[in-house]
């Protein structure tokens, strides 16, 4: 590795979450120099308040269903209740674990650490407490904070964010979540599954509206069917405080009430105040606009991670950030592929995707040009050992690749592997027909869709 030299590093990286940190292991690797500047704990939103602390709460909840439901598999077991100090405390050890072994990496790979709020002063160089850090490259990885809405204030105890509701110490009576996006329903699963009341309203026509129109009509059935109540396409209007809890009013004058509001309307890209656009960033609705290849437009200076506009997913700024230290390094990298990055909703039951939905693929490719096929898990094996419903859908160019993979039902997220492999690598669904699947799997269930999609269906009908 080089050393610093005159006090200039080959990279200054400002964020240590999933793109700053991969950008800065990757860049040692490459031999480069780098400083990585952090104001919080390393690991960033996705380990201490995002994804691995959500999908713990999200693992306990189906401890608590399969509890509660254990009968149905010849299981004599009572939920006595939730203990959310014993939930907590595992959630906790979790991210620890996770926490201690990226330190340990980080320490190894001999990057220099800083700790405190940086700020762009100069097109190469970022300043911390006033010692300022030169870098023949700067990448810029601030990460995002949970939105809320215009005049929606926020107390942290009544009216809170996915933050707060990560860290309660109680299971509430009643819930009501504002967003039905991928944190809305996550958490209105959890919360249903520890027993709460819960009621979410979305502005959108429907819950996962970026998702393919099937797998959100598929998630609005199971929810139904769990007791989850929810309103679509009614926005909102105002809160206010009650003796017990809130009382929401929605677009119509329907009201709702609750022990507290969840306010999940997505996340914002940390930007304001960081000295961007002194330095020439372009920034539009506070995102910083980039290239294909993650250059700002001020040269030497990249973006990755959640203030890019497009899906704010840890893995997504985790590729991103090997692009750029490979992209700094010469080694002229693949351009990344928004389209084939997979998406996960680990609600029960399970959404994941890759590709294009049925809607974007006609508009792209035309409606007479576009085929799809449903899978329905009911056929499959390891499905009806789990008790799970949902499908697999496909949805192909006539004559043509797969362009887009959707399912729904338990653990789902685990086979979306394959479903990029299988939508990065264009294949064609006799491709993927003459592919064994092993027995029992859901993974059959992709199997046996691409078999009915090839014209050649065993349990179904093409």
């Amino acid at each position: 590795m080089s050393e610093p030299n005159g006090e200039t590093f080959d990279v200054v990286i400002l964020g240590g979450g999933s793109g700053g940190y991969a950008a800065a292991l990757r860049a040692v690797q490459l031999d480069l120099s780098v400083a990585l500047i952090e104001k919080g704990k390393l690991g960033g939103t996705c380990l201490h308040n995002g994804c691995i602390p959500t999908k713990a709460l999200l693992h306990a909840a189906e401890i608590a269903d399969q509890t509660r439901d254990s009968e149905q598999f010849g299981i004599k077991a009572e939920l006595v209740g939730i203990d959310m100090s014993g939930v907590n405390a595992y959630k906790d050890g979790v991210i620890a674990r996770l926490y201690k072994g990226l330190q340990g990496m980080i320490k190894g790979a001999k990057i220099t650490v800083v700790e405190g709020a940086g700020k762009l002063v100069g097109p190469n160089t970022v300043e911390v407490d006033g010692a300022r850090y030169t870098g023949r490259n700067v990448i810029l990885a601030t990460g995002s904070y949970a939105r809320t809405l215009p005049g929606l204030e926020i107390d942290g105890e009544r009216v809170i964010t996915s933050d707060h509701a990560l860290t309660l110490d109680r299971v509430p009576a009643s819930a009501i979540v504002l967003g039905g996006g991928v944190i809305g329903v996550e958490f209105a699963s959890v919360w249903r599954s520890f027993g709460v009341d819960v009621t979410i309203i979305e502005a959108l026509p429907r819950l996962v509206a970026a998702e393919d129109e099937e797998s959100s009509k598929a998630l609005e059935r199971a929810f139904r069917k769990r007791g989850i109540t929810f309103k679509t396409g009614k926005r909102f209007e105002k809160v206010e405080h009650t003796e017990s809890g809130v009382k929401v009013t929605i677009e119509g004058g329907d009201t709702f009430e609750a022990e507290l509001l969840l306010v999940a309307v997505g996340r914002g890209p940390v930007t304001a105040d960081l000295g961007y656009e002194e330095q020439g960033v372009k920034i539009d609705r506070g995102f910083v606009l980039t290239d294909e290849r993650l250059r700002t437009g001020v040269p030497n200076v990249y973006a990755v991670g959640d203030i890019v506009p497009g899906l704010q997913l840890a893995h997504r700024g985790f590729q991103q950030g090997i692009f750029v230290a490979e992209e700094i390094a010469g080694r002229n990298p693949a351009v990344i592929d928004e389209n084939g990055i997979p998406r996960v909703t680990y609600s029960d039951p399970e959404l994941a995707s890759v590709g294009l939905t049925e809607a974007r693929a006609k508009e792209q490719y035309g409606a007479d040009k576009i085929k799809t096929y449903n899978y329905n898990l009911g056929g499959n094996g390891k499905s009806q050992i789990l008790k799970t419903a949902g499908f697999v859908k496909l949805v192909r160019v006539v004559d043509g690749p797969v362009v887009g993979l959707h399912m729904v039902g338990a653990r789902v997220g685990e086979l979306v592997g394959e479903a990029q492999l299988i939508f990065n690598w264009e294949a064609y669904p006799a491709e993927v027909a003459q592919l064994i699947h092993a027995h029992p799997t859901q993974s059959e269930a992709l199997g046996e869709a691409h078999l009915a999609l090839a014209g050649k269906p065993l349990h179904a009908h093409a």
